[in-house]
């Protein structure tokens, strides 16, 4: 009998032990369920009411870029209302708006260094004010962290009216030239156009100096054009044109430029002969380019009579 009541109580401690022993091990000790994984969190993405832009342009050898965002006018007065005249404005929505030069450039009169700059604007009903700071650590949001004293340029600007209201705020480059642009802001009925001054003509000039004293090919033809273009030496276009025919004496290309340097130098009869020479080896050629040649000359020539 004491044996019978030993051995029960053994098995009873043996049971209670593996169960005890079982409620302590880990959760992730226990056999795995057969669960799927959960399925990703979809992706949440709004669009934007001031879309982000990025407008690039080469004027001469400088590359310039603007980075801002498009407000649009949405039924809303916009100039001396939702933006009060005479008031700093971030120039766009959302972050200030950059703009970063490749090289030095005059902006409406103010030199400025090559870089990155935060543009900021103060509207007014007949003069703007254009304002450029070093671009900042962080970009600012707004024009609410503002300080004048961190100006780098301030330029006023006269605005004039477009032909037709602009919904969407924007930025556009026009009137582009080797060594200027003038970059337009509009918006409603107002268009700011700001006018940029670059270098072209010292930094070309010293290229063409230095491949004209290396050896190798020299660039007679492009090295004239230049010179002609910009109202340089004509003297040394005119050495350089011929140099460049005596390689091709067929490029009636080049031979229509020569008509125009010998007009600029004021010898009309030398230039409409030449322009009709240019006419002569235009018609030999079975490329598209001969017919705008032709009318080039016959243009010049008409000119010159």
């Amino acid at each position: 009998m004491k044996r019978t009541s030993l051995f029960v109580a053994v098995v009873f401690l043996s049971a209670v032990g593996s169960f005890a022993q079982t409620q302590s091990q880990p959760a992730s000790a226990a056999p795995a369920a057969n669960v799927p994984p959960a399925a990703p969190a979809p992706r949440l993405e709004f669009s934007a009411p001031s879309p982000a832009a990025t407008l690039k342009q080469r004027v001469g050898l400088t590359d310039i870029t603007v980075v801002y965002s498009r407000p649009s006018m949405r039924g809303r007065k916009i100039f001396g209302s939702l933006l009060p005249y005479g008031e700093v404005w971030r120039t766009g929505a959302n972050t200030a708006t950059r703009i970063t030069f490749s090289t030095p450039v005059r902006l409406g009169g103010a030199d400025l260094a090559a870089g990155a700059y935060e543009l900021f604007t103060i509207p007014g009903p007949a003069e703007w004010t254009v304002i450029l700071q070093k671009l900042p650590e962080k970009a600012s949001w707004g024009a609410y962290t503002y300080d004048r004293k961190n100006d780098t340029a301030r330029i006023t600007v006269k605005p004039v009216a477009t032909g037709a209201p602009v919904e969407t705020f924007g930025f556009a480059f026009d009137n582009l030239r080797d060594e200027s642009a003038t970059l337009n802001l509009a918006w409603e009925n107002t268009r700011v156009p700001v006018e940029i001054a670059v270098n072209v003509t010292g930094p070309i000039v010293a290229q063409i100096e230095a491949a004209m004293a290396a050896d190798g090919k020299k660039p007679y033809f492009q090295a004239a054009l230049f010179y002609l273009d910009h109202d340089l030496d004509l003297t040394r276009a005119a050495q350089w044109m011929d140099a460049a025919l005596a390689e091709n004496p067929d490029a009636y290309y080049a031979v229509y430029h020569k008509a125009r340097l010998l007009a600029k130098q004021g010898d009309k009869a030398a230039a409409i002969a030449t322009a009709r020479k240019s006419i002569e080896l235009a018609a030999k050629d079975t490329g598209p380019a001969k017919g705008e040649y032709t009318r080039l000359n016959e243009a010049l020539i008409a000119s010159l009579q």
